[in-house]
């Protein structure tokens, strides 16, 4: 595993031991951060289940302005930190160790860009992608990326809200959700 390009291109990050953290491949975090190229620089990241902190790292990496990292198990959080490390990223990134629904029911700010990739097993993503649009947790104009298996659809949000597009690789599907400005109805699928 390693950092595709930007500031800490080819650097190699540490990985989990076990089949508890299933890691983004290369293949689809290059697919990810190829639709989103130039929609990263300046912009504040939420890597929620960040398990490595390798998706976080690819956009701070690439001119992310900052980026929080979320994860429940203590031997992940201590990872990422030790990446971050590897990286020279320390300076931007915020590692918290908590449950995910909680925090983002706390939450006091809102993010650019939010990456979700939960344990596939474990039911968390669509009462995460609820929590996001309930408690409006995008900034206008944010992004949303959530990965799940490519034969799982993802539900739509209410607006101002709206899938923008999803992508298929192999196994593996990202569906990407816009906020629309203040007072506009997110985008639609194409």
């Amino acid at each position: 595993m390693r950092v595709i390009t930007g500031t800490a291109r080819g650097r190699r990050l540490k990985e989990l031991e076990g089949m508890d953290t299933r890691p983004t491949t290369d293949r689809v975090k290059e697919g990810l951060f190829s639709a989103l190229q130039f929609e990263i620089e300046g912009r504040r990241v939420l890597d929620l289940f960040a398990g490595t902190g390798q998706l976080g790292i690819e956009a701070l990496s690439r001119g992310a302005a900052s980026c929080v990292f979320l994860d429940h198990r203590p031997d992940a959080v201590k990872l990422i930190r030790e990446n971050l490390k590897i990286t020279d990223l320390t300076d931007r990134g915020r590692v918290i160790s908590g449950d995910a629904m909680e925090y983002l029911q706390s939450l006091r700010e809102k993010f650019d860009l939010i990456l979700l990739d939960p344990p596939y097993a474990a039911g968390l993503l669509e009462p995460a992608l609820s929590h996001v649009a309930r408690y409006d947790l995008l900034a206008p104009g944010g992004i949303l990326v959530a990965e799940a298996p490519a034969e799982k659809t993802l539900p739509s949000l209410a607006p101002p809200y709206g899938v923008s597009r999803v992508y298929r690789y192999g196994k593996i599907g990202l569906t990407v959700y816009r906020r629309g400005a203040d007072g506009e109805k997110g985008e639609r699928a194409e």
